[in-house]
């Protein structure tokens, strides 16, 4: 898969830890998983059934380059969800645009539930552009084995830092690889799917420690390794 092109309500505290105990996702290195109860959000509940029926076995080497695509799942309305990433460079909370780009919130919670996104790393950082990762090859070239369409609104633009994009090669080839921005970009806008952002000055302070790694040119090596070592959903 390629990349942007460069020239361009709340609940109570008890219940919200309770429903963040449950979505916390993946296989961590300290061996935590979902709850064994499983989640109560509709959408979840859809995504985990839809992974169970598959029979996904993540043991078999290469298993994130030949995944079946998810069906589009249906968010609650009502609940704010949420991505965040744990890297070696700090946490990114990103507020998922889930009622503009269901597809792609859903397809990333998809590829979550499995680990899909613990371990890989940001292969390219652009200094005053933006940080791409999510490619299982490491390289700008892989993806989920499977692809989708974008999905375009005039209400999500690449209008600022943090900005939460899907990286592909063209229409129609939308997968795991996404990017971060790290200033406005317009010309990415109604070509790269935009859906979720971070707001916090907490996860912007991580994505500009990330940018100081990154290189003034492609092919965008950072200077250090910037690696995704969790990936985890909240609902609140």
């Amino acid at each position: 898969m390629s990349h942007p092109n460069p020239s361009p309500h709340r609940l109570s505290r008890r219940a919200a830890a309770l429903i963040l105990l449950s979505l916390i996702v993946g296989c961590s290195n300290d061996g935590a998983t979902a709850d064994e109860r499983g989640p109560s959000d509709p959408a979840m509940k859809a995504i985990d059934a839809f992974i169970r029926q598959s029979g996904i076995d993540t043991s078999r080497p290469r298993w994130r380059r030949s995944l079946k695509r998810p069906p589009k799942v249906r968010f609650d309305p009502s609940k704010a969800y949420f991505w965040k990433l744990k890297t070696n460079r700090g946490e990114i909370r990103f507020r998922m645009l889930e009622d503009i780009a269901p597809m792609h919130v859903g397809s990333t919670f998809y590829l979550t539930r499995l680990g899909f996104y613990d371990g890989l790393s940001f292969h390219r950082v652009l200094e005053g552009f933006m940080a791409q990762g999510g490619d299982p090859a490491g390289n700008g070239s892989g993806g989920p084995g499977y692809q989708y369409q974008g999905e375009f609104s005039k209400t999500a633009r690449h209008d600022a830092a943090g900005v939460l994009s899907m990286a592909n090669a063209g229409p129609g080839t939308d997968g795991s690889q996404f990017f971060i921005t790290f200033a406005k970009t317009p010309s990415l806008d109604d070509r790269h799917t935009v859906f979720g952002r971070a707001e916090s000055p907490e996860s912007l302070a991580v994505i500009r420690k990330i940018e100081s790694l990154g290189a003034k040119r492609d092919p965008g090596r950072p200077k250090l390794p910037i690696v995704i070592e969790s990936a985890t959903i909240l609902i609140e």
